[in-house]
This record gives structure tokens, sequence and C-alpha cells, in this order.
């Protein structure tokens, strides 16, 4: 009968120990001495040179403050762009329906 009790624990043991392992878990013992590890030190090592065409030099216009009057101006002719294109629609409708104005 002990052979039994102790088969059995064996036996819970496993199977504990399988479910722990099918969820991820580590255990890990470790015994060991500390050292210190040294690296070695760095080497710099300069970039190679490189050489390509030289750079071109770009001018665009001349340099232009801005004040707000070319804004303004802007949105004034698309105001007057959009009033004549109503217009111009209103017309053509009229002109559809023959309504006569």
């Amino acid at each position: 009968m002990n052979k039994k009790i102790v088969g059995a624990a064996l036996g819970l043991a496993v199977l504990a120990a399988s479910s722990v392992a099918s969820a991820h878990v580590n255990l890990a013992v470790g015994v060991g001495i500390p050292v210190g590890v040294y690296a070695p030190q760095p080497v710099y090592v300069a970039p190679p040179v490189a050489y390509g065409p030289a750079a071109v030099a770009v001018a665009y216009g001349g340099y232009r403050a801005y004040d707000g009057r070319d804004a303004w101006r802007e949105r004034r002719e698309w105001r007057e762009h959009e009033w004549r294109r109503e217009h111009w629609r209103e017309h053509e409708w009229r002109e559809r329906q023959r309504w006569g104005y």
C-alpha cells in the first residue's frame, strides 16, 4: 500500500510538472561564482572619405515680403469668380426653363 501512495504522489508530481511546463513557466536554479567581465577598449576608425559631384546652387525668384495684400486680392478675385459662375448658372437655368427674365 505504501508503494501505491508513493507511486500516486510521484504521478501527481509528474502531472503538475507537465502542467507547469505547458504554462510556459521556467524554473531555474543557478549556482555560480561571480567574476568581473572586462570588455576590450573600443577602437574608433574614421569613416572613409567619399568624393562626389559638386553641389549645385539653386536660385529661386527674389524674396518678396508678405504683407497680406496678396491674400486679400486672391480672396476678392475668387469671390468674383464664384459670383460670376453662379450668375451664369442661374442664367442658363432660366434659359432652359424659358421663364423669360
